[in-house]
C-alpha cells in the first residue's frame, strides 16, 4: 500500500449525489450504463459511464444516491465524455456495489 499526505488526499474532490438518468451504453467495450447524476447547485449535473450491469437494473439507479469523485479530467469512452468518477467496491465475481450514504444527504455534499 501505497500512502499519500493528508494534503493530497483534501484535493480530491468527494460528492454525493443523485442519479437522475441512466441509459445503456452499447457502444462499451464492457458492459456499462451512461449515467446523469445531480451534483447539487454548485456543481450540476455531470454524467459518468458506470461499469456495475452485474448487479444493478436501471429502475434500480434511478434516485439513488451515489458517492462520486468530481475534480477527475474528464475521460472519452467511445463517443461519450464521463466527467466524473461514481465509486464503488469490487466484491468476489468483480461486479461492484456502489458507495452511498445510510441516510439521505443534500445533493452536492462534499464527503469529508
Amino acid at each position: 500500500m501505497k500512502h499519500i499526505n493528508w494534503k493530497n488526499f483534501k484535493e480530491i474532490d468527494m460528492r454525493i449525489g443523485t442519479i437522475i438518468e441512466v441509459n445503456d451504453f452499447p457502444e462499451a467495450l464492457n458492459p456499462a450504463f451512461q449515467l446523469k447524476i445531480d451534483l447539487g447547485q454548485e456543481i450540476g449535473i455531470k454524467q459518468s459511464s458506470a461499469q456495475i450491469t452485474d448487479i444493478y437494473k436501471k429502475n434500480d439507479l434511478l434516485g439513488k444516491q451515489v458517492i462520486v469523485v468530481v475534480n477527475l479530467e474528464p475521460k472519452k469512452i467511445g463517443p461519450f465524455i464521463s466527467e466524473c468518477l461514481v465509486t464503488g467496491f469490487y466484491i468476489n465475481d468483480k461486479s461492484v456495489v456502489l458507495a452511498s450514504a445510510d441516510r439521505k444527504v443534500q445533493n452536492g455534499t462534499r464527503l469529508v
